[in-house]
């Protein structure tokens, strides 16, 4: 599996490198800039984006710009993005584009390699890795949506653990109820955003990306 990687720091930038290297993954290009980002994703086409979001020569959000902007011109891209806090707007653009394949993790919680490699493979495969103080963050400033105001305290539980990427099987140890009850909350949240018969995993993605969107309308 190819990765782009863009992170500004040196230190961080060749530990990500040998991290990845080390569980498998080939390293297309470990770039420190912008400019060096979208032009390693226009031209390497990854299999994966690992993006810091405050990147020169703005060190703005220009990581989280790029990414926007490759994932426009190659949609379902997979961008697993890293921080020091949430960028909203963006965060909220990057999910809301319908495509899966997105991930947002905050650095200061990334505790160990396994959790880390286990999002990156997540997104990889089109599926969803999102820091639970991320997607806390984005439902809450959303309380009052027509979306949110459809769920239960329940269902908005499981949609943050299911946005984190989490089985079925785990959400139910997490909220010590049985995994046919979880299977019940989450074809709830289905039918309350709307979405028609898919394959599970697809329709899990879109719970979320539905979500979110709807949001921002």
């Amino acid at each position: 599996m190819r990765v782009v990687l863009a992170e500004d720091l040196f230190l961080l930038r060749d530990g990500l490198v040998r991290m990845l290297e080390a569980f498998g993954f080939e390293i297309a290009a470990a770039v420190e800039s912008g400019p060096e980002l979208t032009k390693a994703l226009a031209e390497l086409r990854p299999d994966v984006a690992v993006v810091d979001v405050r990147l020169p020569p703005t060190f703005s959000d220009e990581g989280l710009q790029c990414a926007l902007r490759a994932r426009q011109e190659r949609p379902g891209l997979p961008v697993l993005v890293l921080s020091q806090h949430v960028e909203q707007l963006y965060a909220s653009e990057l999910l809301a584009d319908g495509n899966g394949g997105v991930g947002y993790l905050l650095k200061d919680r990334v505790f160990d390699a396994e959790q880390f490699i286990d999002a990156v493979r997540r997104v990889a495969a089109g599926g969803t890795a999102m820091d639970p103080q991320v997607i806390q963050q984005l439902l809450t400033r959303r309380e009052r949506d027509r979306p949110m105001a459809a769920l239960t305290p329940r269902e908005k539980e499981v949609m943050e653990l299911v946005a984190q990427g989490r089985s079925n099987a785990a959400i139910a140890e997490r909220l010590v109820v049985t995994e046919r009850a979880i299977a019940k909350h989450t074809a709830n949240i289905f039918q309350k955003l709307q979405l028609p018969p898919a394959e599970d995993s697809n329709r899990r993605v879109l719970a979320v990306l539905a979500y979110l969107d709807h949001g921002s309308n």
